[in-house]
C-alpha cells in the first residue's frame, strides 16, 4: 500500500487526528492483551498531540501496564552521556512534562517501560526491540532537511540506499542545519544550548515498525515532503524511505503546507 497523505486544516486538527490514531492503536493492542511497543517523537509538532492523547487514555481507563514507549532519541553531552533532565533541551524532561506526567497514575503506566536509547550501549536498544518483537506504531516528525529521528541525510556516494536503510541505533554528529533549527525552535535562538551529538534510533528499527505515522506542521517541511511525493528512497532524504513502507501515513497542516498529492 502506498504512502497515505492526509491533509488537515490546521495544527489543532492535525494533533487531534494523530492522537486519535495512536489511541486507537494502543486500545486495539492492549484489549487483545498483547504488549504494545509505541515509538515516540519529540519537538514542537507533538506538544498538543501528547496533551490530547493523555486525555484520551485517561478517559478510556485502559490498563497501560503492558505499554512500552520507545523514544527515538536524546541529546548527548560532551561527557558522552545523556544530557541531564535539567538541561533545557532534555527529551526525558520533554516527555515527562508533555505526556507521562499527564497520565492518570491509576492507568498503571510503568516507569521501567519508558525506554530511551543509551549512548553508551546503543546496540542494546535494537536488541531489546527485536526481543520484544518490533515497534507496533512509530510516531515521527520530519526535519527541515528531511531527517527522521536524528538520522541525518547522507549522499549516495557515501552510503548505498540499502545500507542506509539498515543503519542501527547509534550516536551521531548533528548537521549544521539541524543545530540551527533546533536552536531557533527549542533554545530561544541560543546555539550554545544545543549539543552537537545525539543518540538516535536507527533506520532499521524505524522501517521495521508495523505502522508509521508522520506529522508535519511547519512551512519549512513543505520542501522535503514535496520531494517524497514522487520520489524514491534515498539517503539524501531519510524520510523518503517511508514511500516504500507498507503501512505509513503523513498527516500535515494545510494552512501552512501546500502539497500536490494527487495522481
Amino acid at each position: 500500500m502506498p504512502l497515505h497523505w492526509v491533509r488537515k486544516d490546521d495544527y489543532e486538527a492535525m494533533s487531534l487526528d494523530g492522537a486519535e490514531r495512536i489511541a486507537a492503536a494502543i486500545e486495539k493492542r492492549l484489549r487483545q492483551r498483547c504488549p504494545m511497543l509505541l515509538g515516540l517523537a519529540t519537538g514542537n509538532t507533538m506538544i498538543r498531540l501528547y496533551e490530547l492523547l493523555a486525555g484520551m487514555l485517561n478517559r478510556s481507563g485502559l490498563d497501560l501496564a503492558h505499554l512500552h514507549t520507545i523514544n527515538l532519541d536524546e541529546y548527548v553531552g560532551a561527557d558522552g552521556a545523556w544530557v541531564p533532565p535539567g538541561h533545557p533541551l532534555s527529551y526525558h524532561a520533554y516527555m515527562d512534562q508533555n505526556f507521562f506526567a499527564r497520565l492518570d497514575p491509576k492507568l498503571g503506566m510503568r516507569r521501567e517501560h519508558i525506554h530511551f536509547p543509551d549512548p553508551a550501549r546503543p546496540a542494546e536498544f535494537d536488541d531489546m526491540i527485536h526481543r520484544m518483537g518490533r515497534l507496533d506504531l512509530q510516531l515521527l516528525g520530519i526535519g527541515f532537511n528531511g531527517h527522521i529521528a536524528f538520522n541525518e541525510p547522507m549522499s549516495e556516494s557515501e552510503i548505498s540506499t540499502e545500507a542506509f536503510a539498515a543503519l542501527p541505533t547509534r550516536v551521531i554528529d548533528l548537521t549544521e542545519l539541524t543545530l540551527e533549527t533546533n536552536a531557533r525552535l527549542t533554545a530561544g535562538g541560543d546555539r550554545s544550548q544545543v549539543p552537537r551529538q545525539a543518540v538516535t534510533l536507527g533506520m532499521n528499527s524505524i522501517l521495521a515498525a508495523r505502522e508509521v505515522l508522520l506529522l508535519a506542521c511547519f512551512p519549512e517541511q513543505q520542501e522535503p515532503l514535496s520531494k517524497m511525493i514522487r520520489g524514491r528512497p534515498t539517503p539524501t532524504l531519510p524520510a523518503s524511505y517511508l514511500v516504500d513502507h507498507p503501512n505509513s501515513t503523513v498527516v500535515y497542516t494545510g494552512d501552512r503546507i501546500s502539497l500536490d498529492v494527487g495522481g
